[in-house]
């Protein structure tokens, strides 16, 4: 599953591939974790959003609540559980990035492997996205079956919307919606880097 994803490109260039307005300066980092903010296209805006539902966990021993954690990727044949099926139905958005990344090799060492689209500098996966108490507006990645080359670093991948997807999934209807989830067969370049996964591990 996706945790960590690259954004580089300006607001403007989003805005303009998107064709949706922004009327905010925004800021996020180029690099995007869970529960940090990241650029989404709702509703016909570039809008900053947090990365990943709150889901809010009791603590075993004390029975107090703890700090929310985010899911941040949704399930394709999970998307008609209570915690999704509302945002699919209603609140479909874009997010839009560079390149995501999965971690490989033996725990402890993982390295990050880098997957983006050739000759593509900026393309959209497919995300919901709702309110939240803890953090405001949050928005969640749909990952479905890997295809293609991505199959050969991880299980599952994001949803890659390219054309028409792209205005299907946010204005079509549900089953148009779901009939994009589907692993994205085109070429797909494959970074295999030295670096850890987990800046700890450095």
């Amino acid at each position: 599953m996706c945790n960590l994803y690259r954004m580089t490109k300006a607001q403007a260039e989003v805005a303009a591939l998107f064709s949706a307005g922004s009327n905010t300066q925004l800021n996020a980092a180029e690099e995007i974790y869970p529960g940090y903010p990241g650029m989404v296209v709702a509703e016909g805006e570039v809008r900053a959003m947090v990365w990943g539902f709150p889901l809010v966990l009791k603590s075993k021993k004390t029975g107090e609540p703890l700090k929310p954690k985010p899911v941040n990727n949704t399930r394709t044949d999970k998307l008609d559980s209570y915690m999704w099926r509302f945002s699919f139905a209603e609140r479909r958005c874009l997010i839009p990035l560079t390149a995501w990344a999965e971690a490989e090799g033996p725990k402890g060492k993982m390295t990050r492997t880098w997957l983006s689209l050739p000759e593509v500098d900026l393309f959209a996966v497919a995300g919901i996205w709702r309110e939240s108490e803890e953090w405001g507006d949050c928005y969640s990645m749909v990952m479905t079956d890997a295809a293609g080359r991505a199959a050969e670093v991880h299980n599952r991948m994001p949803v890659i919307l390219q054309g028409d997807a792209v205005e299907t999934w946010q204005t079509g209807t549900q089953e148009q919606a779901r009939a994009l989830c589907r692993g994205f067969t085109g070429s797909t370049n494959v970074d295999r880097t030295e670096e850890f996964w987990s800046r700890r591990s450095a």
